[in-house]
């Protein structure tokens, strides 16, 4: 589905992922910390499922821009699961389309008080 909407996506019949686009400057912080800091936030062992939420569209997942990125989330991906008993779930797959959210979905934490 190209550009899906909120309620398409949350169909879970599009094959698209709820995912935030992560924009930094590896001068002050480097793709390792933030991989590393995304496998402390969330369970990644939960198969399509964050918190309350369930289906595809929840799933973990990291979507690398190049080979290097890759390389990197896969090691932290395999260090990261010496720490688990489950298998981690998360999916390591080449970042393709971005569409972002709606704008009620935008800063939702800040919208929220937060």
């Amino acid at each position: 589905t190209t550009d899906p909407n909120y309620r398409e996506v949350c169909s879970g019949s599009t094959g698209h992922a709820e995912a935030v686009k992560v924009s930094f400057d590896p001068n002050k912080v480097g793709f390792e910390r933030l991989t590393e800091v995304f496998f402390q936030i969330h369970d990644p062992t939960t198969l399509n499922q964050q918190g309350p939420d369930h289906g595809t569209q929840y799933r973990s997942g990291i979507f690398y821009l190049d080979d290097s990125q890759k390389e990197i989330a896969e090691k932290v991906k395999a260090k990261f699961q010496q720490r688990w008993d489950r298998p981690i779930v998360t999916e390591i797959t080449p970042a393709s389309e971005f569409y972002l959210a709606e704008e009620y979905h935008q800063r939702y934490f800040e919208k929220q008080g937060r």
